[in-house]
């Protein structure tokens, strides 16, 4: 049995090729794109993918856009951004699960490795991540405009492989460009989150939901007092990031200044709000 691919391009000719190359196993690939305006659609169409453009509003309609209206050859399907690697080792086990008539979960988890200047970043706190790639289409959506948190109907599981994440492999003006557009979405988010007020402490202490312990985590982050340097200390010292050398210091004070954006620019809009922007 095979399944289906899903991937979500907004130029990304830097990154596709290599991305495509680990998928050809898949005879239904599927690029999403975004209207790119370099040789993205090309690239894609090169290696046999199907494309479909849709214009970019957020993370979550885009992608329940994309489960409800693409046709898919397969009922299963594989995400993936176009600066991942799908090794061997994960293919054999999604087409090997996808594949037992027995199986329950309608979904399952997988974690990465982030790949930052060549290096796998183990520690800092960002290993292990479990991100839900593998799913039935009719089976899951998603909520959230940035960092979407999928909702599934059914059982998840986990696989035990990785796939390999290369978020630097077009450059640091590429992430900080990125990043500065994530970082509005997530103020609106810290904005709306800090309005709503904070009720799930249960879910600070789940052992067996890392999605929901890290969403709690993320939605308390919002309401503390010096956040980016207390996640500096928290990557660096407490999760042991020294422990990658120079490229996880480094790692550690990026995602602190982007920290520090969403702070800032979360400052900005109550005070545009309160009519007093200077």
């Amino acid at each position: 049995m095979s399944l289906s691919v899903l991937i979500l391009t907004l130029n990304e000719e830097d990154n596709l090729q290599k991305c495509l190359q680990s998928v050809k196993w898949s005879d239904d690939i599927v690029v999403l794109d975004s209207f790119s305006t370099d040789r993205t659609v090309k690239i894609a169409e090169e290696m046999g993918a199907q494309v479909i453009q849709r214009r970019f509003d957020n993370w979550s309609a885009h992608q329940n856009w994309a489960v409800r209206n693409i046709r898919f050859k397969h009922p299963w399907v594989y995400y993936s951004d176009a600066d991942e690697i799908v090794p061997v080792e994960l293919r054999d086990e999604m087409l090997a699960v996808t594949g037992d008539p027995d199986a329950e979960p309608v979904a399952y988890r997988v974690r990465y490795k982030n790949f930052f200047c060549d290096r796998w970043i183990k520690h800092c706190g960002i290993y292990p991540v479990w991100v839900l790639r593998l799913f039935r289409p009719d089976k899951i959506q998603w909520e959230r405009l940035v960092n979407p948190v999928p909702v599934v109907q059914g059982t998840e599981g986990r696989l035990g492989q990785h796939f390999h994440h290369y978020s630097f492999n077009k450059g640091l003006e590429a992430w900080f460009e990125k990043h500065n557009k994530y970082s509005s979405q997530e103020a609106d988010e810290g904005i709306k989150t800090i309005r709503n007020g904070f009720e799930d402490w249960e879910g600070l202490f789940s052992l067996h939901d890392g999605a929901r312990r890290r969403r709690a985590l993320k939605e308390l982050a919002f309401r503390l007092p010096f956040r980016p340097t207390l996640r500096f200390l928290y990557m660096y010292l407490l999760r042991m990031g020294f422990l990658d050398g120079w490229e996880g210091l480094t790692y550690c004070r990026l995602l602190s200044m982007y920290e520090y954006l969403i702070v800032l620019k979360m400052q900005e809009r109550v005070r545009q709000e309160q009519g007093g922007s200077r």
